[in-house]
């Protein structure tokens, strides 16, 4: 099982998340790009910790949303969505490769995330920015219009699940507007991942939900999130980059 992360989600003197303890941890790094979260400085500096520590390279792209940290939905023209991901993308890889690295993948931040489970447009413009760089694997929701997509442009799809987050009996992601949106107590946490080792997540209403997630991510600003990662890597024994 892969063990990812969103890092980089600070922006100029702001700081979000330990972002150095996680890249100790954890297999790849889903770095925010500028639109939601993220600069120059804080995705070059993550980066090079992430060469450091043989830590795989994601670039985690969003709505141009700096003041909402890319959690509403923006009905983007799909062209300048497209773009827009090429755009995010283009610009971590030039930070990575000064770090003797690359981006190795593409995953959505956010609402963005959220609308390409469904949204067939939006889903076909996060894939067609990615394709225009390079065929690069792209992480969704299993299910996912995105992932669908993946598929039919000859991109890799991977699954993800969330170690911390609440899901709805559909499969889907409890908004964060509603209650038992986030999990924070470690053991609830440690629990979603052994199950996951079983191909089950447990939804907030009890239903089991079936899923051959590939990746698991544990989310940089959830508090504990540094021991919440920690105690999921005993838990799952091995860890590996699905790259």
């Amino acid at each position: 099982m892969d063990l990812n992360s969103d890092l980089g989600e600070g922006f100029g003197i702001w700081k979000l998340g330990d972002d150095n303890a996680l890249l100790g941890i954890i297999t790849s790094a889903n770095v925010a790009c500028g639109f939601h979260a993220g600069d120059p400085s804080t995705m070059r500096k993550v980066c090079e910790e992430a060469a450091r520590n043989g830590v795989k390279i994601g670039a985690q792209v969003s709505y141009r949303d700096l003041a909402g940290f890319g959690r509403r939905f923006i009905d983007a023209d799909p062209t300048e969505l497209a773009d827009e991901v090429l755009y995010q993308i283009g610009a971590l890889d030039a930070c990575a490769r000064a770090a003797g690295t690359e981006v190795v993948y593409v995953k959505p931040h956010g609402a963005l995330y959220n609308a390409t489970v469904h949204h067939e447009k939006q889903a076909e413009a996060v894939v067609n920015g990615a394709k225009a760089f390079k065929d690069l694997p792209v992480l969704g929701l299993p299910g996912s219009q995105l992932l669908k997509k993946a598929v039919e442009a000859g991109l890799r799809p991977v699954q993800e699940a969330f170690a911390d987050r609440g899901y709805t009996p559909h499969g889907t992601l409890v908004p964060r507007s509603e209650p038992n949106a986030l999990l924070t107590s470690t053991a609830q946490i440690i629990e979603r991942a052994k199950r996951l080792q079983d191909g089950e997540i447990v939804a907030v209403d009890g239903t089991v939900i079936k899923t051959q997630a590939e990746s698991l991510c544990v989310h940089g600003d959830t508090p504990g999130a540094v021991e919440h990662a920690r105690a999921v890597k005993e838990a799952l024994g091995t860890v590996r980059a699905f790259t």
